[in-house]
Order: structure tokens, then sequence, then C-alpha cells
């Protein structure tokens, strides 16, 4: 239970003005980004049709939230579980030019997820994708992109501490981009997490590139579903992937926090590759994949920027259910309130 807060948490702010800190970080994130990327908002779908490979697979091991719909003869959706996917394909369908974008709120759920200070079964977060040249699939280019959000992230959390003078700006003046093989050879003797841990800490944030390929000892870092973030090409160091994690520092929590997972887009070769390498390529068959392989979609950049954990963590939140409306069990809900600690 000593996990749930942090000895001692007490909120900065009053339930009242957390929700309109809230609108205050949502608000002025949002429209940062979209200037900052020249991303348009768009509408997107809740639910997309089952085995139509539309959907993200994560690690392949979560199971959607799934409902037949009687109109449609019985035909079976799946609740989102993040619009990786959808987006590249409303890029097409939308005729987006090179050097614009788009992003919409996605909300989603996964009944797998933990549950705990920091995770939930409901999902929110701003989905963005970006087309880009076919030149720019490299490390340059895609950290490029990640200091354009990070310079977001620094100004959303000055205007934050511009309104309530008690919450200290802490994100330093970079973001350090590090790949998880020179992760391992530093720390060889932590796990990926307490890897994740010790950077955000020495760092302050960390951009940790190469998610979701082999390292050289034969391990991962963590899972990336094959058929969106390249994680196999290698880089101009030789090192593989064109992918990562913005990872900060959380002064409340004295942990890591994950911000985004984001990264460039497979090409069809390197969709091939990593649907063989992970034992998937039957999923060649499918509408979404059967269009991306016929060159039916443009080379694009994205990923997910969660809206819950930027509030956590702009407000300096101990737990995410102080940002969010979401399931907890008894004793979270208990421990919180003896606490003063109002979960929304």
């Amino acid at each position: 239970m000593e996990k749930i807060l942090p000895g001692g948490y007490r909120p900065l702010l009053n339930q009242k003005q957390t929700e309109q800190a809230i609108k205050l970080v949502k608000d002025r994130f949002e429209q940062s980004l979209s200037a900052e990327l020249r991303l348009s908002r768009v509408t997107s779908p809740l639910f997309v049709r089952r085995g139509w490979g539309i959907n993200d697979d994560l690690n392949g091991i979560e199971r959607p939230v799934r409902f037949p719909v009687r109109n449609l003869g019985g035909a079976e959706m799946e609740v989102v579980q993040s619009l990786a996917k959808w987006k590249r394909m409303a890029l097409a369908d939308y005729g987006y030019p090179r050097g614009r974008g788009l992003y919409t709120d996605m909300n989603a759920i996964r009944p797998d997820d933990d549950i705990d200070a920091i995770h939930s079964i409901y999902v929110d977060q701003w989905d963005w994708e970006l087309v880009m040249g076919e030149e720019d699939r490299n490390r340059d280019f895609l950290v490029s992109v990640v200091d354009r959000i990070y310079g977001v992230l620094r100004t959303t959390e000055f205007a934050v501490s511009e309104t309530y003078p008690e919450i200290t700006p802490v994100l330093p003046e970079r973001i350090q981009a590090i790949h998880t093989e020179e992760a391992r050879s530093r720390y060889p003797d932590l796990s990926p997490r307490e890897r994740e841990t010790r950077l955000a800490g020495e760092y302050g944030a960390v951009f940790l590139m190469g998610i979701g390929g082999a390292l050289s000892d034969g391990t991962i870092h963590g899972g990336r579903a094959p058929d969106y973030d390249d994680w196999t090409t290698p880089a101009e160091d030789g090192l593989p992937g064109l992918n990562g994690d913005i990872i900060v520092w959380d002064p409340v929590r004295q942990d890591s926090l994950e911000l985004s997972s984001m990264g460039i887009r497979v090409d069809r070769e390197t969709l091939l590759r990593q649907l063989g390498l992970t034992g998937h390529g039957d999923r060649r068959e499918l509408f979404w994949h059967k269009r991306l392989l016929e060159g039916e979609f443009p080379q694009t950049i994205g990923g997910g920027i969660g809206q819950s954990r930027l509030c956590m963590f702009f407000l300096r939140k101990a737990h995410v259910g102080e940002v969010q409306a979401s399931v907890w069990p008894r004793e979270t809900l208990d421990y919180c309130r003896d606490r003063g600690v109002p979960l929304l």
C-alpha cells in the first residue's frame, strides 16, 4: 500500500483547482503541439471493425473490448487500444501533403493493463501523425521531432507555473537521446524499468530509442507491435530502431514517468521484416496491411502523448486517478481518501 502514494504527500491544488488546471494543461499543450508540428485536429473512431488490422495490437497479448452490432448482421467491433494505424490510413484518405499532419483525442479501454499509481484501464492521449519524406527515415529526423515536442512540454510547464506559482518548473533545457543498447551497456545489472529510472534521474528528461528490437544480450527493452513503429532499421550509428519513448523524472513520486511513445513508421520492407520476426506473417492479408504493402500510405512519423500523464506531471500529482475518472481497487480508494487525496 505504501506504493500508492509517497509518504507525506499532499496535493498542491484542491479538487476544484485541479479540474480547472486540467483544462489549462490540455488546452495549452494541444494548441502548442498543433502549431509546432502543423497538425490539424480530426475526429477519430472509438471502435473499429475486428479483423481489418486497424486496431493497435500493442504487445499482441492484450485483449481488446469487443461487441457485436445487431444492425450490421452481428459484425464485431473492437474498442480501439490506440489509433497508431488508423491515423496513417486517415492521412492517405484525406490527402495530407508532406510536412502536414493530424492529431486527435484518443480514448481507449485496455482491460488487461495494470492498475496502479500511473496505470489505468482507461487511456486518454493525443494521437498524432505527420507526413514526412522517405529520405527522412533516419535518427536525426526522429530526434529533431522529439526536440520540437519537448519544447512544447517546456512551454506548457511554464504556463502552468505562471498560473499556479506553487508549481515550480523542473524540466531541463534539453532532452537527452539515448539508445536502449547504450542504456544496457551502462547498467547491465539493472532491469529495463530500472534503467529508465536511473537515466531519468540523471538527466531529468530522456528519449530512449530502439524499443522493441533485440539488444546485444538477446533481451528487449520493451514490446512494440510489428506494424507501426520501425524498431529494426539500423541508424547512422549502426544501432537498430527509429522509435522511442519520452521519459521524465517525476519529482513527486521520485521515479521515472513515460509521457509519450513515438517513432518513424514502417515502410513496406520494414513491415515484412518485422512481421516475420514476430511470427505474424499472416497479417499481410489484412485490409490495413494490404493497403500499406500496395503503397497506398505515405511515409509518416507519429505517436501518442498521454493526456492524464501530462496532467499528472505538470500538476505534481502522485496518482493518475487525481486527474482522470477510472476504476480503482477499493483499498486504493480508501487509502487515498483517508489521506485527503480524492480520486476522480
